[in-house]
């Protein structure tokens, strides 16, 4: 099968020429091979069909869990805090004011429902006053 360029270099001699020529483009223009699904659209590949029998899985992300300062209360803190949310909030806070950290433990316990017992929520708060406040923060 001859290219459309190979068709208008035989015709362009003939009277037919442009006749032939508007044919051809036509008829490729129809072809199911390049033509699109419709003139001013892209195709876009069917979705790949899900199975009931098929295994989907996501490998575990990486967890960046920042470190906290070393000193007596961190693994309380780290163990507790990051059953809600990421060791992270802990440290990107500006540094607080003793006080302001003690309305924070009391917050996460009362108001969001957090099951640290007293003893640990000692510690905690004294292990967040001790590194995390303007006096002490230590960057």
């Amino acid at each position: 099968m001859r290219s459309v360029t190979s068709h208008l270099a035989l015709l362009l001699g003939s009277s037919l020429a442009i006749s032939t020529v508007v044919e051809l483009a036509f008829a490729q223009a129809g072809s199911k091979s390049n033509a699109p699904a419709a003139f001013g659209q892209i195709q876009q590949l069917a979705a790949p069909s899900l199975t009931d029998d098929s295994l989907y899985e996501v490998s575990a992300y990486p967890q960046y869990a920042p470190e906290l300062s070393e000193g007596e209360g961190r693994a309380e803190t780290a163990s507790f805090c990051s059953l809600c949310h990421s060791t992270r909030y802990i440290i990107m806070q500006p540094p607080l004011p003793a006080a302001t950290w003690e309305v924070e433990v009391t917050k996460m316990r009362k108001t969001f429902g957090a099951t640290i017992p007293d003893a640990s929520a000692a510690v905690i708060l004294k292990y967040l006053q001790t590194h995390y406040t303007p006096e002490t923060r230590k960057e």
